[in-house]
């Protein structure tokens, strides 16, 4: 029941703080990011 084929790893949240925590989301604000592999749009069967 995954969207990309595996389970996260932590390497796969942590890529996506690091940029939150950079310069390069100076521009970001009140967003949810939704880093889950694809989960939150997979329906169970």
């Amino acid at each position: 029941m995954h969207a990309l084929g595996r389970v996260g790893d932590p390497e796969d949240v942590a890529g996506a703080i690091e940029w939150l925590l950079g310069p390069d989301s100076g521009w970001v604000t009140g967003q949810v990011l939704g880093i889950d592999g694809g989960l939150a749009s997979v329906r169970p069967r």
